[in-house]
């Protein structure tokens, strides 16, 4: 059975950093298309990173250069560092996996785990 468990969410001031952790269990990260998406209240899941079992990464360009996919095999955890966070990164993050025979950036659709979720909020 897969398992995602997110962790590391919390309130940051505009500017701030923060690490959020994605670990798995039942599977190898490295054999799975990982994402991570974010929902801000009222608003549709999006994805904000991921990374293909090959280990190519996608960012999109409303988060690029501020955000960084990371995976650490041994740990069976996926990170996503987050700098120069802003009050519409506010959500709630969650990690996802999905077969590796899909190309990471494919939408939500292809992912079959889901982590429950870690609050992220950034406020003055």
């Amino acid at each position: 059975q897969l398992q995602l468990v997110e962790s590391g969410g919390g309130s940051v001031q505009p500017g701030g950093s923060l690490r959020l952790s994605c670990a798995a269990s039942g599977f190898a990260v490295e054999h799975y298309s990982i994402g991570w998406f974010r929902q801000a209240p009222g608003k549709e899941r999006e994805g904000v990173s991921c990374i293909n079992s090959g280990g190519s990464t996608n960012t999109p360009a409303a988060v690029k250069g501020r955000f960084t996919i990371s995976r650490d095999s041994a740990k069976n955890t996926v990170y996503l560092q987050m700098n120069s966070l802003k009050p519409e990164d506010t959500g709630v993050y969650y990690c996802a996996a999905a077969s590796p025979k899909y190309v990471c950036y494919s939408g939500p659709a292809i992912y079959d785990a889901w982590g429950q979720g870690t609050q992220v909020t950034v406020s003055s």
